[in-house]
């Protein structure tokens, strides 16, 4: 089962660059579409919006990619 996380959790991810952490501003449970790519979600498996805490960039990833710091 893939973990549920919720708004505000800080979390990290594994990039080609390693390690980046961040911030979950929101939660995809409906298919959506984020930098132009179509992104399956759905109350069983949403998708991630997360901001880095070193760039502010927004990034997306499903729950079994994340982990809870």
């Amino acid at each position: 089962m893939t973990p549920q996380f919720t708004i505000s959790d800080h979390v990290t991810w594994q990039s080609e660059a390693g390690p980046v952490n961040g911030k979950i501003i929101k939660i995809h449970t409906r298919d959506t579409t984020f930098k132009g790519n179509l992104r399956r979600a759905s109350p069983e498996a949403p998708q991630y919006e997360i901001q880095s805490d070193r760039t502010d960039l927004i990034a997306m990833h499903e729950g079994a990619a994340l982990t809870k710091l």
